[in-house]
């Protein structure tokens, strides 16, 4: 930790042309990986400006931590939707989850 405390650390941050505020009330933060997500509980949130960049500092003493579920469609489902819908792979898949499985709605989104 600095010598000088808050005061002096709020010069160095003067000088590096970053803005800090407390983001009060926080109720969570929610992070989302490939495989999980992490909810922080009442975290503290500082935010840091600068000219081209916003940085956040997150601390938070109570996370809870779940699995996500991943979907899983039929290779024929995908191909299905490829043919007709005549796109990528990994659009047809983007739009079986954002469709839910609906084969027929996914289709029309990436067609319409």
């Amino acid at each position: 930790m600095m010598r000088g405390g808050n005061r002096e650390m709020r010069r160095m941050l003067d000088r590096m042309g970053l803005e800090m505020k407390d983001i009060g009330n926080v109720e969570e933060v929610v992070i989302k990986t490939d495989n999980k997500e992490l909810y922080l509980l009442k975290p503290q949130v500082i935010e840091m400006k600068g000219k081209d960049s916003t940085i956040f500092q997150v601390v938070a003493t109570d996370i809870e931590e779940k699995q996500r579920e991943i979907p899983t469609f039929k290779d024929e489902d995908i191909t299905l939707v490829i043919q007709q819908s005549n796109t990528t792979r990994e659009k047809a898949i983007q739009a079986l989850i954002d469709a839910g499985g609906d084969i027929a709605q996914a289709i029309l989104s990436l067609t319409t």
